[in-house]
């Protein structure tokens, strides 16, 4: 009895140095957990119960020159219905109310919608799809929904918002304009100036509250979030529209590749119009890559222009001065250079060479006037900045070369090659600025795509008129390259384009592409020059790759038409040019618009907004958000609209505006 005794006394004794062990142990963790990892236990009781949330900033705007709205943030809402949160009661009595609603908004029948939310509280789902891709409005009405409007802990609502770009008159300029992914991609306007537009997010601290829920708490470090800037671009819609179906028109019947067109203000440097279009697999043409600013290569026959400036300011030719262009056919290094016409031209004068485009005269006044010193006739092509590329604030342009005298680039081939363009390469936008500059009187000027950065009708920062080249050449050789430029339209390569009723002068271009690989040689036809000639207000280029050559490959054929189309267009349908309108006017205006706007997309109602006398860009973005189907009338103000204001309206349904 006393062994069993001292058994059970000798257990006691463990189980009770067991306990003060593991009493022990649980005293060292209280400790460690109180004083050693304390702090982290604490931060990350806060971090549970206490978090900083990001208020996104709202992002600017990027309008047109006239004001009309190319870019705009639209939030975007996606609904989604969790099963499980509501009773059973609220459940059965609403599951019909809400199918029915649900089949007179998004259209299938309301069968579809019960058995698919019966489906989802059988299997208990909690993040069952209802919609996506709806405006404010209609998330706004689908929350007055049986059931829905019990919202999401009783209800089961779940509503997802984020915020899409859409580009309100469509993808003019879409290139240019552009888009950013992130820091680090983008292109265009968007990404160029994301740090004006994107604005400063704000940030909040909230305190987490029952049923998953937060609640925001006094706290010194919450700050509001600072909206993004609008950008005012230098594009004209009017202009815009013009070039974009004139290139197009051109692009089709020529089946061609891709090509490009762009017009500038020939004082300012501001670009009015740019359209870069490529063929798609289907034979459609879309927006694909900002060729005119992107895409370097050798310019062919327009490059000549650089050939008449040099020879003529260094005093080394005049136009008067004549060649024998030796039947079409001349040879530098081995090496033949060739009229397109066979047989040559017989011996004529430079500014006749220079009208016809012969490659055997413009060679040899270059080959002859600087064989012996060539860096003089390329250190003028660097003082023109074409050995650079323009420094614009738009990734991706494309990088030009000119080859140097003494370095490995350079071959005996090199100065007749150039004098016709090949051998070097050079950006469309390029090429535009220098005949530019010969319409703006020598002065040669940096593109421009952005006029300012506006907080609503404060100005803060001006992008002003930025010089390259104060004269690039004497008001002697100007005088003389203008009236060349001019007689190339008349009874030169562009006699076609030729108008007793519009003066244009330019020059046209035919470079062959991958001729070193026949199996992959092409066509470049292009156009470039001004108008109209006499007083220059725009230059322009337009530049076509890859034109059926069974239809054509001329410049004067392909590109010309494109060029005369714009400048018919621009000048003799609207000779007032009465489509340009006050810029400061129009964003005087926009506050009050806005104020229509949102007044507008907040009407639960689901009644027709007045829109007659806004600007048609504007009125297009705030119907589209409603969920309607815009069809537009002509350019400017909403003159007539077709649906009457207060009128109720169905999602998708047309509405014709006549703008004037």
């Amino acid at each position: 009895m006393a062994i069993e005794d001292k058994k059970i006394s000798n257990r006691m004794y463990f189980v009770a140095v067991m306990f003060f062990i593991m009493a022990v142990f649980v005293l060292i963790k209280l400790n460690n957990i109180q004083w050693v990892d304390g702090k982290y236990y604490r931060q990350l009781a806060k971090e549970r119960t206490v978090k900083n949330f990001t208020i996104p900033a709202n992002k600017g705007n990027v309008y047109a020159a006239d004001g009309s709205l190319l870019a705009t943030s639209i939030p975007e809402y996606t609904i989604y219905f969790d099963a499980v949160a509501p009773s059973d009661e609220h459940f059965k009595e609403n599951i019909k109310g809400l199918s029915d609603s649900l089949a007179v908004m998004l259209g299938k029948n309301a069968g579809f919608y019960q058995a698919k939310l019966q489906k989802a509280r059988a299997n208990k789902s909690r993040y069952v799809f209802i919609a996506k891709k709806m405006s404010y409005t209609e998330q706004m009405r689908l929350k007055s929904f049986p059931l829905f409007n019990k919202g999401a802990n009783k209800g089961g609502l779940i509503i997802e918002q984020k915020i899409v770009r859409e580009h309100p008159i469509g993808l003019v300029a879409k290139r240019t304009i552009g888009y950013e992914r992130s820091d680090e991609d983008g292109k265009g306007l968007e990404f160029a100036f994301r740090n004006y537009l994107n604005g400063k997010n704000g940030h909040r601290m909230m305190q987490k509250i029952a049923k998953n829920q937060w609640k925001p708490i006094s706290d010194l470090n919450e700050k509001e979030p600072q909206d993004g800037y609008d950008i005012i671009s230098t594009i004209d819609v009017y202009i815009q529209d013009i070039a974009h179906h004139a290139l197009l028109k051109q692009l089709e019947f020529y089946s061609a590749d891709h090509g490009c067109v762009v017009v500038m203000e020939t004082k300012t440097g501001n670009i009015k119009a740019i359209s870069n279009l490529g063929r798609a697999n289907d034979g459609s043409y879309y927006e694909t890559q900002n060729y005119a600013i992107a895409e370097s290569h050798e310019p062919g026959s327009t490059f000549k222009l650089m050939d008449l400036i040099a020879v003529l300011d260094d005093k080394k030719a005049d136009t008067s001065t004549v060649y024998d262009s030796k039947g079409g056919e001349i040879e530098y290094y081995k090496r033949r250079v060739r009229d397109s016409h066979k047989g040559g031209y017989g011996k004529i004068s430079l500014a006749k060479g220079f009208e016809v485009s012969s490659n055997t005269v413009l060679v040899q006044s270059v080959y002859e006037s600087y064989k012996d010193n060539p860096k003089q006739f390329v250190d003028r092509i660097n003082s023109y900045g074409l050995n650079k590329p323009l420094g614009l604030p738009i990734k991706g342009e494309g990088k030009p070369f000119i080859p140097q005298p003494g370095t490995s680039g350079w071959s005996g081939v090199a100065l007749p090659w150039m004098a016709f363009g090949y051998g070097v390469s050079v950006t469309p936008l390029q090429t535009l600025t220098l005949y530019n500059a010969v319409a703006n009187n020598g002065v040669m000027v940096k593109p421009i795509f952005v006029s300012e950065i506006k907080e609503w009708n404060k100005t803060i920062k001006k992008y002003n008129t930025e010089i390259i080249n104060p004269k690039i050449c004497s008001d002697e050789t100007l005088r003389k390259v203008h009236k060349v430029l001019e007689n190339v339209v008349k009874r030169g390569t562009g006699s076609k384009l030729y108008s007793k009723d519009f003066s244009m002068a330019g020059k046209t271009g035919t470079a062959q592409v991958n001729y070193k690989d026949k199996s992959k040689l092409y066509y470049a036809s292009s156009f470039v020059g001004y108008f109209p000639a006499d007083q220059p207000k725009y230059s322009c280029i337009v530049v076509v790759h890859k034109p059926n050559v069974a239809a054509g490959y001329y410049g004067a054929d392909v590109a010309g038409p494109v060029f005369k189309r714009i400048a018919q267009k621009i000048f003799t349908d609207s000779p007032s040019t009465n489509h340009v309108k006050n810029i400061n006017a129009k964003v005087a205006s926009q506050e009050e618009n806005y104020s229509k706007y949102y007044k507008a997309v907040e009407n639960e109602s689901n009644l027709i907004p007045n829109v007659k006398g806004m600007d048609g860009m504007d009125a297009v973005a705030l119907l589209e958000n409603l969920g309607l189907k815009v069809k537009v009338i002509g350019i400017g103000r909403v003159k007539t609209q077709s649906l009457t204001s207060g009128q109720a309206f169905n999602k998708n349904q047309i509405i014709t505006l006549e703008l004037s």
